[in-house]
């Protein structure tokens, strides 16, 4: 019996051609991935035509455009050199649609498009698949059934708890106040709403703000908190020829004298000019600065404009509130655009977005941005510490880089302790 042995070079001749085959496979791979994203990058181009936009890098699109969190300042600017819309290239063969304009926000807020899951795939293992990730059948059940928890009627319920979840906040403020330095006040308002949502929806007994274990870092005055969107308090204290927050602004309205809620308890719709800086406010920083739909079906604008199925839209709310062909003079806070009368574009202002996918709490948030503002402004006047002003950056929410640093005074009572739930 005769046993044949390789020779170490027919061996290796082996191994070679068998690496040759396989560069050759991968080679052809790369050239069928590159052909695709070709021809991808070639529809986008055709789909753009009518959109015109900064020039882009072939490879890296409009990357030079992203210094480190200067996004918002390049939508500005793109705002005003593009009004209704304008490509934005990630990358490659990746794009999108940048939308600034009320009349192409109202058209797509008007479709059932689904929300792009990109944005929002991360948050699917934090938070399940709920009303914010849902799309089509399943989550218009979801809506239809929670919708009349929100009811305004039944919310009013909830004034008190809010006004309770504010007042503990406040009274840890009135705690530091013997400090020099200013207060960091996110990470308090952060317990604060978290107290409240707590207690409104699940009937928390107790305060997280109170349970909760004390932060060293919370009591100083040097924490660099990342906000949430809340960077318009230094606008927000005072306005010459307005009447202060906490002032009479209807007839009926009773004296502005106590710390509790039980003064504008129900005159939550008779706040006229603490409601108009509130939505000022939000306007200039709005919670979410944009929100993505990827188009089911075609679409045209009602300029005529038109993009094909399958395109990522993102409605710019950052940029829409910034428009200066919607809000003239954008980056002036002016509470007096949503005076009552006042005429606006149905689509113009979205801090809550729209359509039938706005958000369900809006009525909810408004209450509590009204309860909170009032009781903190009848007790303390609030001061921005001009070395750490807000520094706004867009993320899935709009944050500030460096906290939200505010000096506190406290502000005579006249009704002390005479108005407690």
């Amino acid at each position: 019996m005769s046993v044949s042995v390789l020779s170490p070079s027919r061996l290796l001749g082996g191994v070679s051609g068998i690496l040759q085959v396989a560069s050759l496979l991968i080679l052809l791979l790369l050239l069928i991935k590159a052909a695709q994203l070709y021809l991808h990058r070639q529809w986008l181009l055709k789909a753009f035509q009518q959109f015109p936009c900064p020039p882009s890098h072939w490879l890296f699109g409009h990357k030079q455009e992203f210094q480190q969190d200067q996004e918002l300042q390049r939508i500005r600017k793109w705002v005003e050199m593009f009004p209704s819309a304008c490509p934005l290239w990630l990358w490659g063969g990746k794009a999108r649609v940048q939308l600034h304009d009320p009349d192409y926000m109202k058209v797509i807020l008007g479709r059932s498009d689904p929300k792009s899951q990109d944005p929002y795939r991360f948050l699917a293992p934090w938070i399940g698949y709920g009303l914010l990730l849902l799309n089509g059948q399943t989550w218009f059940q979801h809506r239809r059934m929670l919708t009349p928890a929100f009811h305004y009627d039944i919310l009013k319920a909830y004034v008190a708890l809010m006004a309770d979840s504010v007042r503990v906040m406040l009274d840890k403020w009135e705690k530091l106040l013997g400090q020099d330095s200013p207060l960091e006040v996110f990470q308090h308002v952060s317990l604060m709403t978290l107290d409240t949502i707590m207690k409104c929806a699940f009937s928390h007994q107790g305060s997280i703000q109170v349970d909760r274990p004390s932060d060293p870092a919370e009591e100083g005055s040097t924490t660099e908190g990342g906000g949430a969107g809340e960077g318009q308090e230094e606008e927000a204290l005072g306005f010459p020829g307005h009447p202060p927050f906490g002032q009479r602004e209807a007839p009926g309205l009773p004296r502005p004298c106590c710390s509790g809620w039980a003064c504008f308890r129900n005159h939550l719709d008779q706040m006229p000019y603490t409601t108009m800086c509130i939505k000022e406010a939000l306007r200039l920083y709005p919670p979410v600065p944009g929100i993505s739909r990827e188009l089911s079906t075609p679409v045209t604008f009602p300029d005529g404009r038109s993009l094909p199925k399958g395109i990522t839209v993102m409605l710019s709310i950052y940029g829409l509130h910034h428009n200066p062909k919607v809000w003239p003079n954008p980056e002036v806070f002016d509470p007096s655009r949503f005076a009552p009368g006042s005429a606006q574009h149905s689509h113009a202002f979205l801090p809550f977005s729209g359509g039938s996918r706005n958000c369900i709490g809006k009525q909810f948030a408004m209450n509590e941005l009204k309860v909170a503002t009032a009781l903190t402004l009848l007790r303390f006047e609030l001061l921005p510490d001009p070395t750490r002003i807000p520094i706004p950056m867009a993320r899935l929410v709009l944050k500030s880089k460096n906290g939200i640093h505010l000096r506190l005074r406290r502000l005579p009572n006249p009704c002390e302790d005479k108005d407690q739930l």
